[in-house]
């Protein structure tokens, strides 16, 4: 059953309204698919059509009773596809040829159907670039004056078998533009890092997200690149599903219009799972231009998670609450001594007997 007051966001049972977009696909699944500690997750490049390299990337969670897919890809613009089932035996089924032919729908699905009780998808479409160093001529809400930004589906992408690591449930999706006529990417690359968890902690390496078993992280690095301006500001555009005439009205957004083709926000993955669909846009940019900024280094990191439940939260150390309760009780021990003394002075000068 869903709970009912509480944000959510995908496909299924339990299909919901506009959503705080940077919870991503942390969001309120059916009960069954939740409280899950540990699961068994398995990493499977699978095998592109006649042996050919497609670069297309299953995790496959597996819990007591419930199974994430993660499905990523770099087929057009890298995108990712979280379905979640209600049954430890789902499985992902891939037809090549109908995948990557004109009209892809159906080359994708989990199978059994009937077991999927949530579904979404998130496409990186382009890496976006603005110039910051005179702001007075850009309208107050973009960060700089843009540069034509660059199509992550015209990115050539290494292949992700050479970078699944099994014991750190990871891979790194690594590309760069098919057509780079500035050299801004001679040295330099983007690349999409995922990591799958098998139960709640923080990775080793920064930012140590706070993760569960039913959440999987994505580090956007972009290394290297040579900026097209003194204090350029970076950004990526990334787009969901519309659920309806809306979109999640906390960030910026624009919908699709005529200043962009729908094949810019196309992914085979996607339309092979949901069909025909329409899409909100959002744009994350990083940095201020004030900096610290990318030209410092010519590095710049993002980490984000996504999966179903509630987004994980902190909880106070030992240590913290140790500090805390020195913290707090000392002065509280001070005013209960202070008080001690102050009634005990009192008593003795009430032995004395007044002198006539």
């Amino acid at each position: 059953m869903c709970g009912s007051g509480e944000p959510r966001w995908g496909r299924g049972p339990c299909s919901p309204s506009p959503m705080l977009f940077l919870s991503l696909l942390l969001s309120t699944a059916p009960f069954v698919l939740l409280g899950e500690k540990t699961r068994q997750v398995s990493l499977e490049v699978i095998p592109g059509w006649l042996g050919s390299h497609q670069n297309l990337l299953h995790i496959r969670a597996v819990g007591t009773n419930s199974t994430l897919h993660y499905v990523w890809s770099s087929l057009g613009p890298p995108a990712v596809l979280l379905v979640a089932t209600n049954t430890p035996h789902s499985s992902l089924s891939v037809n090549w040829s109908r995948l990557l032919s004109p009209e892809p729908d159906g080359g994708l699905v989990v199978l059994p159907k009937n077991s999927i009780q949530f579904s979404s998808a998130l496409i990186f479409t382009r890496l976006l670039e603005f110039d910051s160093t005179n702001l007075s001529d850009v309208a107050a809400k973009l960060p700089g004056k843009p540069y034509p930004p660059y199509s992550l589906a015209e990115f050539s992408w290494n292949n992700i078998s050479d970078s699944l690591d099994p014991a750190t449930l990871s891979a790194t999706f690594r590309g760069h533009p098919m057509s780079d006529p500035t050299k801004a990417f001679v040295n330099g690359s983007l690349a999409f890092r995922v990591q799958a968890f098998s139960g709640s902690g923080r990775p080793v390496q920064p930012p140590r997200l706070l993760h569960t078993a039913d959440t999987c992280q994505l580090e956007m690095a972009l290394v290297g690149a040579s900026p097209r301006g003194n204090r350029s500001l970076f950004g990526l555009e990334v787009a969901t599903l519309s659920e309806g005439p809306d979109c999640p009205s906390v960030l910026e957004k624009h919908s699709i219009d005529d200043e962009y083709a729908p094949a810019v926000f196309q992914s085979p993955i996607v339309r092979a799972f949901f069909g025909p669909q329409n899409f909100c846009a959002f744009n994350l940019t990083f940095g201020v231009s004030t900096g610290p900024g990318y030209w410092d280094q010519h590095y710049l990191s993002w980490s984000m998670l996504l999966g179903v439940g509630s987004p994980p939260v902190d909880a106070l150390s030992p240590l913290v609450l140790g500090i805390m309760a020195v913290a707090l009780g000392t002065p509280g021990l001070m005013l209960l001594g202070g008080g001690l003394i102050l009634l005990l002075r009192h008593k003795q000068s009430s032995e004395y007997q007044p002198i006539n």
